[in-house]
């Protein structure tokens, strides 16, 4: 008895599974068995390493220590004057993009950016972490 149940563990261990577990098979409409189809993953993605973002990825983070702390890396982003080296949320950017550039903004660009800020407004008061 003991010699039976030595394989049978055996058996189980080497294959991974019980002996008298289900195959992996279903019927089909027509009667015949078929096994299930195995997924394989999916194939790795050609990267090209040398990209223009990421060739100069870190490129000012020394600018303090090599050009004795004249410059601050937030004078070298480029992008609209209202957002360069600036944080925050949307109703606080749109806020300062309306005090800085809104007189001389378009009619139409300029009551679009009202209602948005009408529209954040009413959201930020009624849900967030502050209630």
């Amino acid at each position: 008895m003991a010699a039976r149940l030595f394989i049978w563990t055996a058996a189980r261990d080497f294959l991974g599974r019980s002996l008298f577990a289900p195959q992996a098979l279903r019927l089909s409409s027509t009667g015949g068995p078929f096994s299930f189809r195995v997924r394989e993953p999916p194939c790795p993605k050609e990267v090209d390493r040398w990209t223009e973002k990421r060739a100069l990825f870190g490129v000012y983070d020394n600018i303090g220590i090599l050009g004795d702390f004249l410059a601050h890396p937030k004078d070298l982003i480029k992008g609209p004057i209202w957002l360069r080296g600036w944080r925050g949320n949307e109703l606080q950017r749109c806020i300062r993009k309306k005090k800085i550039v809104g007189d001389r903004m378009f009619e139409e660009d300029y009551k679009n950016l009202n209602k948005r800020i009408k529209y954040l407004y009413k959201r930020f008061n009624r849900t967030g972490k502050h209630r």
